[in-house]
């Protein structure tokens, strides 16, 4: 006898009207350099390779959790895309969700605490709308990337707060907005019209295109804001597939800068990953992204904070360098 599923049809889903929201749009926070001398000099030395790979056409890849969404940085971010400094924006599933909320209805987050105690956690209407436009997209286009069918769905529908979605502004200036999904990590999977292959393709082409934006990573920089899991692993494989196919051309990628920013205690000399006694061992972007990748000839650069201060620093920190070239 098969295993039972669950019936998803059995499930209450309400609209978002009734949901109480933690972030409004009042949580974006409007551009605003900060004072030069308060900038972290980890963030002056990687805004100066940033600008040096943007005039080199070198890749410039930011890889985010969904937290850093909620920081209120958008603006920050579609900036630099409109000024050319980043190639690519990676993110895991949860970021379409809090990026399409904001656009559509300028509200997101949800009390964990309060929802799930009554089964409500995750189970609203419209946010269960991306999975009909994953799904749309599946069926149109098989190679097309669940960012990019989200941010042209923000486009198309010319939801009321589109200048809020880096997803929007991804598509529209043609960069690649990478979503990276786990299956059953995000609350649209919850929902009665998600489908597990869909989802599973749109990802995997998302993948397909981050891996093909790394090719051009030497010279270049790859950013990770807050994410332990997601961008470390993805980064990971990504580099090793064109790592291979540059040795088979004789190329390299080695020469590049890694930035971490989260809210980890790291020791001022993380060139060595921890033991394997040690719990940081496990603090992936650690070991993976600022020892192992860049052992062979790359810069590595850590910075402790909060993403709503680190984000407008780097800013701050490419305005600078880019005026002082």
């Amino acid at each position: 006898m098969p295993s039972p599923r669950f019936d998803r049809s059995a499930l209450h889903i309400q609209p978002l009207e009734k949901r109480r929201h933690d972030l409004g749009l009042e949580s974006i926070l409007p551009l605003k350099e900060l004072n030069a001398d308060s900038v972290h000099p980890k963030l002056q030395q990687i805004a100066k390779r940033m600008v040096r790979a943007r005039i080199e056409g070198r890749a410039n890849v930011i890889m985010i959790g969904a937290h850093v969404i909620r920081s209120g940085v958008q603006n920050y971010l579609i900036d630099l895309m409109k000024r050319g400094y980043l190639n690519c924006l990676a993110m895991n599933g949860a970021g379409i969700i809090h990026d399409y909320e904001f656009a559509s209805i300028g509200a997101t987050t949800e009390s964990v605490a309060r929802y799930i105690k009554t089964g409500e956690f995750g189970l609203w209407r419209e946010t269960g709308v991306l999975n009909d436009i994953i799904n749309t997209a599946y069926r149109k286009d098989d190679s097309i990337g669940m960012g990019e069918a989200v941010g042209q769905n923000i486009l198309d529908e010319k939801l009321p707060h589109a200048e809020t979605s880096l997803f929007a502004w991804a598509c529209k200036l043609q960069i690649p907005a990478t979503v990276h999904v786990g299956i059953g990590y995000d609350i649209i999977h919850e929902h009665p019209n998600c489908n597990g292959a869909a989802t599973g393709a749109l990802s995997y082409n998302d993948f397909l295109k981050f891996a093909a934006v790394i090719q051009n990573l030497e010279g270049g920089a790859v950013m990770n804001f807050g994410s332990s899991v997601m961008a470390p692993e993805v980064y990971l494989k990504a580099l090793s597939m064109a790592r291979n196919v540059a040795s088979q051309n004789g190329a390299v990628i080695k020469n590049f800068a890694t930035l971490v920013c989260d809210l980890h205690d790291l020791p001022e000399n993380f060139d060595r990953e921890p033991s394997r006694e040690d719990p940081a061992y496990f603090f992936r972007p650690w070991k993976t992204m600022l020892v192992r990748t860049v052992s062979d000839g790359g810069e590595s650069f850590y910075v402790k904070g909060r993403h709503a201060d680190t984000i407008p620093a780097l800013w701050t920190a490419i305005n600078h360098a880019e005026t002082n070239r």
